[in-house]
């Protein structure tokens, strides 16, 4: 373990750091069309639940293993694993992981980035409302190879010029001056959205469950979707947490600072919901329209209101804060990678890393146009899709599967072991009756989590394709099972 490991400044720079990282474009973006498709309050209802019983555990997972070993996910499992175990190759998928979601997410950050700039300079205001036009705009900047790539080198460059400055002085400083921007810019957006003439609708729907409404979508879908939902808003199986582990005391417990982490996603989740929802009920729009309710229908809207485009601009720079913290959170895990493996200085992982990233952020980038016949989960999708399907998909549920049986079963890290890490410290305790649960519940809803994805992405591809795929799902779960088989633990 390393002895002189860069560790925070305060209590709250962790948190806001590794709440930053969990709060990304799935809180902001995804979850207020999930719950306008979902019926709703009684979406949001189940979602809580869930994301108690599920990502509260795993993130407590990751943070130990982390917090233990003082390393990255690169080798993080190499010093706690029993000897002559495998659970250490789980390490190349992690990473992979992690360069996986930079390869797209740093275009996505920029795209937010993009309108925020078009948003202030009032491109999108008075005779600029109508969709069909904001529509083209929108196609306008995917076809751009060159503004594309722009947009994606300058988060990257953001990004790198915070990880050069270190954990305290560069990433905790930046991120927690971000962080309170982006829960200010939050807290004034959802006040000014249910202040809307009209917009009353769509707080009773927001917060008054309609179970009624769920029985007509279908309970199984509606619950579904919540645990999907849950699952994924935390970032949870790569890990971008366990680094953040790394860094932290053991002043603390972590079930303690895990619990005000999850509270502060979910309530940026919560209010993205308060703010998109009830401006969609107050102009007649539907709240379940998907990437293009952000893209096309809210700028739409902004350029209808009095001072939209003002408004319009603190909205997307709430998106683009959103997506920066997240870039800068696994920007800085990938830099740890060359930092624990080969002892690498900070500026040259991160030199590296910046061009890497620039690099293999290409595809994403061309996709949309240049390569935009590249269709690899087939008509209609893109280079970004299949890059977020390996990540989403696969190696966030399946690590967190291996999280949660390297930290509960004998032939791991253990049980005793773990406890052990998650109670160090002051604060709240992790509840040792959770052991059954964890060690045998918990990953066959993770599992069923995982193969269900599957089955909804290519279910209407006809049976041969959805054969293909979903013995493929199998043979990945194989390959984890492989992982955690060991020899006995003396």
């Amino acid at each position: 373990m390393s002895d002189n490991r860069e560790k925070f400044g305060s209590r709250l720079g962790f948190i806001l750091v590794s709440a930053g990282c969990a709060i990304g474009l799935g809180n902001v973006w995804k979850f207020p069309y999930m719950c306008g498709k979902n019926g709703g309050a009684a979406f949001i209802l189940i979602y809580l639940v869930f994301l108690v019983a599920m990502g509260l555990p795993i993130m407590v997972c990751e943070f130990s293993v982390g917090r233990a070993s003082r390393q990255s996910v690169a080798s993080s499992f190499k010093v706690l694993e029993p000897k002559g175990s495998r659970w250490h190759g789980y390490s190349y998928i992690g990473m992979l992981g992690n360069y996986l979601l930079l390869m797209f997410y740093t275009a996505v950050a920029g795209w937010m980035m993009y309108y925020c700039f078009r948003m202030f300079s009032g491109e999108f205001s008075k005779e600029s409302i109508d969709a069909a036009i904001i529509s083209e705009k929108y196609n306008q900047m995917l076809e751009s190879p060159k503004n594309m790539m722009f947009w994606t080198i300058t988060v990257l460059i953001l990004a790198s010029g915070i990880c050069i400055l270190g954990v305290q002085k560069g990433i905790e400083k930046i991120t927690k001056v971000m962080m309170m921007f982006l829960l200010a810019l939050i807290i004034v957006l959802a006040v000014h959205s249910v202040l809307l003439l009209g917009a009353g609708e769509g707080v009773k729907f927001y917060l008054v469950p309609d179970f009624k409404a769920m029985a007509e979508i279908g309970v199984g879908n509606v619950v579904f979707a919540a645990m999907s939902q849950a699952f994924f808003t935390l970032s949870i199986g790569m890990g971008s947490m366990a680094i953040f582990g790394s860094y932290m005391d053991k002043k603390r417990s972590i079930m303690g600072e895990t619990v005000s982490i999850t509270v502060l996603d979910t309530f940026v989740a919560l209010m993205a919901g308060i703010i998109v929802i009830p401006a969609c009920f107050a102009y007649g729009i539907q709240p379940d329209a998907g990437p293009s309710l952000i893209f096309i229908t809210l700028p739409t809207v902004f350029g209808k209101l009095a001072g939209g485009q003002i408004w319009g601009g603190l909205f997307f720079m709430f998106l683009t804060f959103a997506a920066l913290s997240t870039v800068l959170a696994v920007f800085e895990n990938v830099v740890s990678f060359g930092m624990d493996l080969w002892k690498w200085s900070r500026k040259k992982a991160v030199a590296v890393n910046i061009v890497a990233v620039a690099v293999l952020s290409v595809p994403c980038v061309l996709g949309f146009n240049v390569w935009s016949d590249i269709q690899p989960l087939g008509d209609g999708s893109t280079i970004m899709d299949l890059e977020d399907f390996i990540v989403s998909n696969n190696v966030l549920p399946l690590g967190s599967l291996l999280y949660l049986m390297f930290c509960t079963r004998r032939y791991g890290w253990g049980w005793d072991n773990f406890v052990k890490e998650a109670n160090t410290g002051t604060g709240m305790r992790f509840p040792v009756w959770l052991r059954k649960y964890m060690t045998y519940v918990l990953p066959i809803i993770v599992v069923v989590i995982y193969l269900k994805g599957y089955y909804d992405l290519f279910s209407d591809k006809g049976t041969p394709v959805l054969v293909f795929w979903m013995t493929l799902a199998v043979l990945f779960l194989g390959l984890i099972m492989w992982f955690s088989m060991s020899k006995k633990r003396k």
